[in-house]
């Protein structure tokens, strides 16, 4: 059964290796013509290798990049292209028109010419609008930012090169067909004028009217905006795109945090992957231009998550910093001794500060401040047995970890076993969420995650070969592809897939009044007509980041997931979940290893107690679980009075409290360590009370 989707895997390697074969059996195709010659031969081989080449860059820029480790660049594919089509025309040819194909390869060789000083004035076109600071929400007018040019011609060079051959190769083409040499003049002669077009709209912006402002400029406008604004709590995020969810999932508890907040990111790229917000962003991805935020009136910075850069915000004796973590789970990783490193550590609940005191890792418990999880306010209570026919199973298993232990994620061992047991009941459907970094570390797992995916897509489609019972009217997909629409117009119009950095803070200014109400009300509308846009009984396999995990919650009824922070926030709905074991362990010792499975079933990687759990989810009354969710949320996500928006206000109060303190004592102490002349102390008690 498991290897049923093998198919489905060859298609998918067979698809990446399409390209790559095309173009290298084009040169072979274009070597024989030229050599015969055949002019039907040369002429296809050359045209079909050329779009090859073109579809490369547009589909599979992973595997422009193997070209290039192998010395095989699209400069080099491009020469040798045009190398074997001029030497395809001289053999049609006889010895006494040699001489004038001498003139096509010098033109080529202009061409080339300026194909690479294109590529050269782009480069200082990217340097001098790269600037040290990136924002958003924020009103950049000041930095004169003009809008960026194609991004063919700034950042494409592989793609140009291919684009403006396009005249220079049509054009030898026909001469090999007509005979005629003009047909070649006039294409050569083409993409040269495109060159030539390039550069000079390049050259136009690096005039000095034309140019942003030189860093130091840029740095001083953010050294005044800062002043303006005066931040006073922030979060600080550096990571991949893979984990922007990370940061994403604070937005709306850091903006309703009392004050002026902030979000500071370090990649440029991680500007974009933040989704619509109103709170005022800037990327210092340099550690000296970060280091002065010491100077501002930021407080405290709350961090989602670790990386190998949070080290460069701790140095700043001015800013406070909470660790928040993106989720909380009984693993290892989510009592990290790295926690060590900040001022407080923010928690859900009394289980987390157990977990620290258990993991002895040096976190002390002073430092420990309990705030729930203000993120899990949109999940809606338990209501009992399902209101329909079929019963919403999420399965949301995680994903395989750094440290390579094999209990981590039930997707290798069990999640096969898992889907399909609940593929076999035909009153279930399933919501499939795997983890956005699955298969990252380990193979396997990526490779059962396509299994299971191609699994669902089999099981949709027998189900919609023998049922015609919960088809939603046509309207219903209309109004799917209507709020989708407006969401997209207001989490992403601002962005331009060809925008460079400049350009981004150009159309990123301000935001719109009232825009963050705007989106919550567009979300809203499209994850209600996303789950009327399908049949009640149709699977669903959920990968993108919309709809999210906790729309996810709100659908289901049973939660099977691993030992992650996906148990902890769906308690908030004290709905029945169920925990899988392939640790290796005992059940009671897997109960007892890790308490956040205390209050549901155990799953065994065979599946086989997926019946009877699904039996307790429809009657209620055999649910032997109820009172120990309810007395599990509260251990893990604390008090639901006061709500968890108060207290994560309150803690961040308070920290700000502490920060002011600390500062007051450094001026102290930097008051006391100057000498004592009347003037000078006069000058420095002013500047400490201005700030």
């Amino acid at each position: 059964m498991s290897a049923s989707p093998l198919p489905a895997r060859l298609r998918t390697a067979a698809a990446r290796l399409l390209l790559p074969t095309v173009i290298v059996l084009s040169f072979a195709g274009q070597a024989v013509g030229a050599f015969l010659p055949s002019v039907p031969l040369l002429v296809a081989a050359t045209a079909v290798g050329l779009a090859a080449d073109i579809a490369l860059h547009r589909w599979q820029r992973k595997t422009v990049a193997k070209f290039g480790r192998l010395h095989a660049t699209v400069t080099v594919r491009q020469v040798v292209r045009d190398l074997l089509l001029v030497i395809g025309l001289v053999r049609l040819e006889d010895k006494s028109h040699e001489t004038r194909y001498l003139a096509f390869v010098c033109g080529l060789l202009v061409f080339y010419g300026l194909h690479f000083a294109c590529r050269a004035v782009a480069i200082l076109v990217r340097r001098t609008r790269t600037l040290p600071v990136l924002t958003r929400n924020i009103d950049a007018s000041a930095l004169r930012l003009s809008p960026a040019l194609p991004a063919l011609l700034t950042h494409r060079t592989g793609q140009r090169l291919l684009v403006f051959s396009l005249p220079s190769t049509a054009g030898l083409l026909a001469t090999a067909v007509t005979g005629s040499a003009w047909w070649a003049v006039a294409g050569i002669a083409l993409s040269a004028a495109l060159a030539v077009v390039s550069v000079a709209m390049l050259l136009l912006r690096l005039l000095p009217g034309r140019r942003p402002v030189t860093s130091e400029q840029a740095l001083e406008w953010f050294e005044e905006w800062l002043t303006e604004y005066r931040p006073t709590v922030g979060m600080y995020f550096s990571g991949g795109t893979s984990s922007a969810y990370q940061a994403n999932m604070w937005l709306e508890p850091l903006a309703k945090l009392e004050g002026r907040p902030l979000i500071v990111l370090r990649e440029r790229f991680m500007v974009k992957h933040i989704t619509s917000t109103d709170i005022p962003i800037v990327c210092l991805p340099k550690v000296a231009d970060l280091m002065r935020l010491e100077h501002s009136t930021l407080k405290m910075l709350i961090h989602p998550s670790n990386s190998g850069k949070t080290s460069q915000v701790l140095r700043i004796p001015t800013i406070k910093h909470a660790f928040v973590n993106h989720g909380e789970s009984d693993k290892l990783s989510s009592c990290n001794p790295y926690a060590k490193a900040y001022d407080e550590v923010w928690v859900a609940g009394p289980a987390a500060r157990e977990r620290y005191a258990l993991a002895d890792v040096g976190i002390e418990d002073k430092d420990i401040v309990e705030i729930g999880r203000p993120q899990l306010d949109a999940i809606t209570p338990y209501a009992g047995a399902p209101a329909g026919p079929y019963t919403t199973v999420l399965y949301a298993p995680t994903w395989e970890g750094w440290d390579g232990n094999p209990g981590n994620t039930s997707i290798i061992e069990a999640g096969e076993n898992i889907v399909r047991t609940l593929l076999a009941d035909p009153l279930v459907r399933l919501l499939y969420k795997p983890h956005p970094l699955t298969g990252s570390v380990v193979p396997q797992a990526g490779a059962a995650n396509l299994r299971i995916q191609e699994m669902i897509r089999a099981a949709n489609a027998a189900r919609a070969a023998e049922r015609t019972d919960g088809r939603p009217a046509p309207a219903a997909a209309a109004e799917l592809a209507r709020t989708t629409a407006e969401l997209e117009r207001l989490t992403t119009s601002s962005f331009r897939a060809n925008a460079d950095d400049t350009e981004r803070m150009l159309l990123q200014t301000t935001p719109e009044p009232g825009r963050a109400e705007a989106v919550a009300a567009a979300t809203a509308a499209w994850e209600s007509a996303y789950w009327a846009s399908f049949p009640a009984w149709e699977h669903q396999i959920v990968t993108g980041a919309r709809p999210n995990v906790y729309a996810c919650f709100n659908a289901a009824d049973l939660l099977l997931s691993d030992v992650s922070s996906v148990i902890s926030d769906y308690l908030a709905s004290e709905k029945p979940y169920a925990v899988t074991n392939t640790s290796g362990l005992l059940e009671q010792d897997f109960r007892e290893a890790f308490p956040t499975v205390r209050a549901g079933a155990v799953l065994t990687p065979d599946a086989s107690g997926i019946p009877a759990l699904l039996e307790s989810v429809r009657d209620p009354a055999k649910d032997t679980y109820v009172e120990a969710r309810a007395e599990l949320k509260r251990h893990l996500l604390g008090p639901s009075d006061p709500p968890s928006v108060v207290r994560f206000n309150e803690a961040a109060r308070a920290l700000c409290t502490k920060a002011d303190a600390h500062r007051a004592a450094m001026a102290v102490r930097t008051l006391s360590a100057i000498p004592t002349q009347p003037d000078v102390r006069s000058a420095l008690d002013d500047r400490q009370l201005k700030s």
